[in-house]
This record gives C-alpha cells, structure tokens and sequence, in this order.
C-alpha cells in the first residue's frame, strides 16, 4: 500500500504521529478509491486520541489555516490539491428519535464498526512501525472484488440507527454499479418509516448524488423496489404500472421514465435537464383517460406537469430559482420538437418554438431525442431523422429570423408616441398582432416593418398617428 501513500502529507504525518506517540490511520472513501482506481482528493484521518489537538499541530507543521468544529468532534485544513479531515477515534451508540449519535473515545475497531458500508471501513496505518499496512477486519477488499454493498454490523441496526445510510447505500451502488447485499436489501425494506427523521435537505442531496450518477435507474429502481422511493417521492411511483380496457393498454411510465433519465445521462451532465426528464411526464396519471375506440391518452399532461414542478420543488426543498423554472420550462415543452418531428416543418411552427426555448432549445432538443424509448427500430430510425430535419430548420429560420430571446422591435411606449395614446387595451392588441404577424412570417422581424405594420393595425380600430418621429 505504501505507492498510494506518495503525496507528500502522509510522511508529515506519520512523522507527527511519531512524535506524540499515536496512533494514525487514514480511512474511509480515499482508501476505497484506492482500490477502485478512482481519484480522490477528500482523505480522512482517524486518530487514536484526540483529533482537534493532532491536527493543530499538522497544521502548525505545514503552516497552513485550521478549521476546527468543536460540536462534531473534527478539524479539516487544505494542503495542496487534498482537503484532509481529522477525527478522534470513537464509538456510537443512538437514541430512537435521532440519527444524532452519543460519541465516546473508541479504538480502529470501534471507529471501523461505526463505519455505514464494509468498503468504507478500510485503513491504512500512517504509524512508522507499520506504515502503508491495511486494516480490513469486515472483508472490504473481498466486496469491493464482488462490486458488494454490505455493512459491518446488523444491517437492521445500522440503517435503523442512521436511516440515511438506506441512501447511501442505493447512492453508491448507483455511482459504483454495484449490488446490495440481500440482507441489507431486506433491512432497508423493514426500515423504510425510519427515514422520516432525516431532513429533507439530506434526503435530498442524496437523491441529487443518485440523480448524477452514470446510471440513475440502477439508484432508483432500488429506490423503488424497497419501498423508499414511495416515502421521498410518491408522485413518481404513481408513474408505475399498465392498466388495460378492452384489451389496450399503455406503456408503464415509470420505467419509460427511468429509460428517457438513462438516455439523457449518455449526453449531459446536467443535474436540472436529468430532473427535468425525472419530471416530463409526471403528470401522466393525473390526465390519463380512456377513449373508446382509440385507446390510451394522457391529453395535457404537458401543461399540468409544468403547474406540478414548483410544488415538487418545494416538497423536495429544491431551488425554486431559475433552476426550477429552467425545469418547468422544458416539461411545459418536452412534447412540442416531437410533435414537429411526426409532421410537415412549417416555418411558423419553428419560429413559434424558437421564441418559447430562447437559449434552452438545445436542452429541449437532448430531453426530446431521450424521450425516443421505442424498441421499434423503424420508429427509432424515422424519428432521428426528422429530428435532424428540425434541427436544421431551428437553425435556418433562427439565421435568417432571429427568434430566440425575442425582443419586440416595437414597443409599448412606441405605440402610445405614435397614436398619442395612453396605456391600455389597444396597447395590447397591436402588440400582440406584432408579435403573432413576426411568429407567422406575415412581416419581417425588423423595425421598419413592424413599424408600419403597427400604423396599419392602428388605423383598422380607428387610431391616428399624432408622432410620427420614431426612428426606423
């Protein structure tokens, strides 16, 4: 283990650790990510004693800022390109109403039991006489070789004491693609009420971690399988499941779901676009209806869907900035390039979406080609090749037209110095003629002609030009 221990603060302080006789073991994530080839510039070091007082003086060694926490028992300081958290060795033991631990002084092995997952428990020793040697007393390396999610202890103790380790656990299967073990699967199950006492907020940044990893629907489909997925986030379980009438059914849009949140996750990274797959077809079973002789339909669930994302957003304590509007903004539209797609372009139509997008077309665009989850080879073929007909068409008609962010080359004040009138309905009117005249092609998106389009509409509802001085 000593190659992984290159980085100039470890002999630091090992010889720290030296000095003052104790005990020193870097554990936990960057250990793991050792072993998964993955970078890590988060260490943890766990100290035999006391914490805060080591880490004073590694930071009075390196001569850099400590920032302490007394309540929690730690202290962390940046070196480098490494943010390194120091903590005294303990024990824990937690009431039913709390995931708050009682902490006592403890051993590696009380620190190492306390640990939520077997892969997180591992150390290294930084002490001299033994320096670079693993400690790994639950088997970590065996279930990091097996890609296994499994605690230390009792599952049903671990995530009954901290209920926020059912989502860690999920989470980092999802980042990791690994399974959970049966056992904790089913102590999950059996302790689904518990995560009730976790703040939103937690719950929250868990879901975000699930949410960005490769693979989401590995995360969520243990989400839902355990049953927690109807604790945090009951609207997207209504999505489960196929009704049939008269021998017609529909597609189940919660695993349509999972699919378009995969398919988009190949091409963004994007937290806000991968919720706003999450949340295109949230609305679904709210507007599901029945026709005879037709079948299925989900008739607006765009709209309804668009009304639902702020009050999902609160739920979930999400950001109810433009973040959310951005999301909004995409579900209200998901449907509209698909419908171009199926039918003749016409150059209204793109200007009309154009000046609905503004910026975020391309975002519409990456959600809508996700939201192709047919396993009808034709369908998938035809419909990527109309979507390519409508990309270039938004981009020619954005070229030659300038839709996108859309400012009015007339306005408001405009008219009123024109007809020397004040603000009020016909305001309105000409306005919105101007606008739908623009989106239709009836005139240019120029001043000039909007201006003259204006005097025209002015006249035709018994308006006289009084100023005639606008600049063209």
């Amino acid at each position: 283990m000593k190659q992984h221990l290159q980085h100039s603060i470890f002999p630091v302080i090992s010889k720290l650790a030296a000095e003052h006789n104790i005990p020193v073991y870097a554990i936990g994530g960057f250990v793991r990510d050792v072993f998964l080839q993955r970078p890590s510039k988060d260490i943890d070091i766990v100290v035999i004693g006391n914490g805060i007082s080591f880490a004073e003086s590694v930071a009075k060694k390196l001569n850099v800022k400590l920032s302490v926490f007394k309540n929690f028992g730690t202290a962390s300081l940046k070196y480098q390109d490494l943010e390194i958290e120091f903590v005294g060795a303990r024990k824990e033991s937690y009431r039913l109403d709390s995931r708050k631990p009682i902490v006592e002084d403890g051993t590696l092995e009380d620190d190492q039991k306390r640990r939520d997952f077997t892969i997180n428990a591992l150390a290294i020793s930084l002490n001299p006489e033994a320096y670079g040697q693993l400690l790994d007393p639950f088997n970590g390396i065996a279930d990091l070789d097996q890609k296994l999610i499994r605690t230390p202890l009792n599952p049903v103790e671990t995530f009954s004491d901290d209920p926020l380790r059912m989502l860690r656990a999920i989470r980092f299967a999802s980042q990791l693609n690994f399974r959970i073990d049966e056992l904790s699967v089913l102590a999950i199950k059996e302790n689904t009420e518990r995560i009730s006492i976790v703040s939103q907020e937690r719950i929250t940044d868990e879901l975000n971690k699930i949410i960005l990893s490769k693979k989401p629907s590995i995360g969520f489909n243990y989400l839902f399988d355990t049953g927690l997925l109807h604790k945090i986030f009951p609207q997207m379980v209504a999505l489960y499941g196929v009704e049939y009438i008269d021998g017609k059914g529909h597609k189940d849009n919660f695993y349509h779901t999972l699919q378009v949140l995969d398919n988009i996750c190949e091409t963004t990274d994007d937290l806000w676009l991968r919720w706003a797959a999450i949340l295109h077809d949230i609305a679904k079973p709210a507007t599901k209806r029945f026709e005879p002789g037709h079948g299925w339909t989900f008739h607006g669930h765009e709209d309804r869907g668009a009304r639902q994302v702020p009050k999902i957003f609160a739920q979930l304590k999400l950001p109810l900035n433009e973040k959310m509007k951005f999301v909004q903004k995409m579900v209200q539209l998901h449907l509209r390039p698909i419908v171009l797609a199926q039918s003749i372009v016409t150059d209204s139509a793109v200007r009309r979406l154009l000046f609905e997008a503004g910026n975020d077309i391309e975002s519409l665009m990456l959600l809508c080609k996700a939201d192709i989850t047919t396993k009808n080879e034709y369908k998938v073929k035809k419909y990527r090749q109309n979507f390519e007909l409508v990309q270039q068409k938004l981009k020619d008609v954005e070229e030659r037209d300038s839709i996108r962010n859309w400012q009015p080359p007339v306005t408001g004040t405009d008219i009123m110095q024109l007809f020397g009138i004040k603000e009020g309905r016909e305001v309105g009117i000409i306005k919105n003629q101007i606008r739908e005249a623009i989106l239709e092609g009836e005139i240019p998106n120029s001043r000039e002609a909007a201006l003259n389009f204006t005097i025209i509409k002015g006249t035709e509802i018994g308006l006289k030009v009084v100023g005639n001085d606008l600049q063209f």
